[in-house]
């Protein structure tokens, strides 16, 4: 920008793109401060080239009247290249097409939805290509009544920007506005909200303000400053949030994230990878959305929550900003999932050294953070800030999720690694902690589909680099065990991990949802699950030698007692005196294993790879 602009931003509420103004008229806007000339190019059977005018920030705007929902369009720059909008609606034929107009009008039956609050939020993380043999957002309607009474009160999807070719796991978006075509597009992103709200559950949107995919980016071309060289992602390109002209840019995310939350009715955004959003400004990024986000909120009465995803373990960004944080209202804590993968797995490796210690699961229930201002060995440095403060419903934990299955070499799930009792465990160990859970597609019946990366690139030079860089990356895995890695590109690999749906009604399959089924419910309606601090919770024994734990947890309403044995033998663990009533014990003959040989009931010692709840009012 050659001078300094004149008046305002845009307000929040009219992002860049293709407004469709009804009456066939539709208003352009496009950010290009670089640039002398810019037109849209209406294509038809004769091809217009209408001139924009520039503003003082290098927005260039035109209306037409007579660009209705569906005609196509094109920036032609400088009288020459044309290129699709970074901010379309709708690709219809692909990242390197036109861009088409969209008209949002849609006939929402929701008035009146009130929203989950992020302390009842149970949260089942999806693949919306991979969960369905169609892979669609229409496709996933049908599947709501079961995740309902499953226990499941939020659906995540992982990220819907339009991504190149049709199979991707959504981190390779380039089109921030635009759902995936493959999906059926916004129309079909409005459906499945509007039917998730019927069935009383809210709609968690994965999106990535921390680089753009490397194929099918034009805003290098359009608006060269969007990106900096002053800081670099792993994945690519820093977006530029403080350096020179950051204001449009900042606008165009920020604006964009309420576009999802005001135009889709999304109730929540996880935020990729915030450690990869560099802003040194007085006024941060983060805490600029959350301040919109929750204006919106206020407006529209339902919540708009953010979740953060950051491997920093730093409690600032849920902190409020009066106590120094950017008030977002919830972050994902991966380290439960370390601690307890790394015991029942042995596994030692990459961000798993350090883990396997009953103590480390132990920190864990006790601050979500294990690193919080100690050495980590995995980083060979001190990790974390203590979560004072914080409460227990801002951390959300798992024990599968995409990454955690997804970036393994072959992308198997714990249900190809552990015993069935394992299994029983591992579930009990996240969903009776005092946080957030989160399942991962598949994970509540064990299915026994791999989560594997895929991708549909079309750029041969790009998808050589990245065959070449996933064998780099698991060249050990692929020497120790003289196994193929699969092909990110094959259709085949895309194929594999889709979900048999059917494995939920049969055999242990069936037993284990039903485990899950019944842990959530008890997450709903005994007091003493119902944690309103991490106070609520005490560690009461650990054993390491036994590999055996025992935790209170309290409220108002109760006190609940958790033995846990992570070991292959009995444990003898019981709680403190006093009247405790039995509530659910996995080793107990409802939660056998059907195509094993039975094993009797429990006896008074906790069986091996088990947990047991036991509860008393206070």
């Amino acid at each position: 920008m050659h001078a300094s602009p004149q008046g305002r931003l845009p307000a929040y509420d009219a992002p860049p793109g293709a407004t469709y103004l009804g009456g066939g008229r539709t208003a352009f806007s496009v950010w290009a401060p670089l640039l002398e000339r810019v037109e849209v190019a209406i294509i038809g059977a004769e091809t217009r080239h209408v001139p924009m005018e520039r503003d003082g920030w290098g927005y260039w705007r035109a209306t037409i009247d007579d660009a209705p929902p569906g005609a196509r369009y094109r920036y032609r720059l400088d009288g020459g290249d044309e290129w699709p909008d970074p901010a379309s609606r709708h690709q219809p034929e692909g990242v390197h097409g036109p861009s088409a107009v969209v008209d949002p009008q849609f006939a929402w039956s929701d008035a009146g939805w009130p929203g989950v609050p992020l302390r009842d939020y149970v949260i089942y993380e999806l693949h919306v290509g991979a969960f369905t043999p169609e892979g669609t957002f229409d496709a996933i309607i049908p599947q709501l009544p079961q995740l309902k009474e499953l226990g499941v009160t939020a659906i995540e999807l992982l990220p819907v920007a339009h991504f190149p070719g049709e199979r991707n796991w959504g981190y390779d978006g380039v089109y921030l506005y635009a759902p995936h075509a493959a999906y059926g597009g916004g129309a079909g992103l409005r459906r499945l909200v509007d039917a998730c709200h019927a069935q009383g559950v809210a709609v968690v949107l994965d999106v990535v303000y921390n680089h753009f995919g490397p194929e099918g980016n034009y805003l290098w071309a359009i608006a060269r400053p969007f990106f900096t060289g002053h800081y670099r992602t792993p994945w690519g390109d820093a977006i530029n949030y403080d350096g020179p002209d950051c204001d449009p840019v900042r606008h165009f995310i920020i604006a964009n994230a309420l576009h999802w939350l005001r135009e889709y009715h999304i109730d929540a955004l996880r935020l990729d990878a915030v450690h990869a959003i560099y802003d040194l400004s007085a006024y941060h990024l983060l805490e600029e959305l959350a301040d919109q986000a929750h204006a919106l909120a206020a407006a529209r009465g339902y919540p708009a929550l953010l979740i953060a995803e950051s491997d920093q373990n730093d409690p600032r960004l849920i902190r409020p900003v009066a106590a120094g944080g950017y008030g977002l209202d919830g972050q994902w804590a991966d380290e439960l999932h370390h601690a307890v993968h790394a015991l029942l797995t042995g596994e030692r490796l990459a961000y798993f050294a350090g883990f396997g210690d009953m103590a480390q699961l132990a920190t864990a229930y006790r601050r979500a953070f294990v690193f919080a201002g100690e050495y980590a060995p995995n980083r060979q440095r001190r990790l974390g800030r203590p979560p004072t403060g914080c409460r227990p419903e801002q951390f959300v934990v798992c024990i599968q999720n995409h990454d955690q299955v997804g970036n393994r070499a072959v992308g198997d799930r714990l249900g190809d690694t552990l015993s069935f009792a394992q299994l029983k465990l591992a579930a009990g160990a996240m969903l009776l902690s005092p946080f957030t859970p989160m399942l991962f597609m598949g994970e509540e019946y064990a299915e026994t589909a791999p989560f594997q990366f895929f991708t549909d690139h079309g750029d041969p030079d790009l998808v050589r680099g990245v065959r070449e860089g996933r064998r780099a990356e698991f060249a050990d895995f692929v020497a120790a065990h003289g196994q193929e890695l699969p092909d990110p590109q094959d259709p085949a690999t895309f194929a594999r991990s889709k979900l048999d749906h059917g494995l939920r009604e049969r055999g242990r399959h069936r037993v284990l949802r039903e485990l899950y089924r019944e842990l959530l419910r008890l997450r709903r309606e005994l007091p003493a699950l119902r944690a309103e601090s991490l106070d609520d919770l005490e560690v009461l024994a650990v054993d390491e030698a036994a590999r055996t734990m025992a935790l209170a947890r309290r409220s108002a309403g109760g006190e609940a007692w958790l033995g846990l044995n992570f070991g292959p033998a009995p444990a003898e663990l019981r709680p403190p005196e006093g009247d405790w009533a039995p509530v659910i014990d996995s080793a107990a003959p409802p939660w056998a294993d059907p195509d094993a040989p039975p094993e009797g009931p429990p006896g008074a010692a906790l069986a091996p790879y088990s947990f047991r709840l036991l509860h008393r009012a206070r």
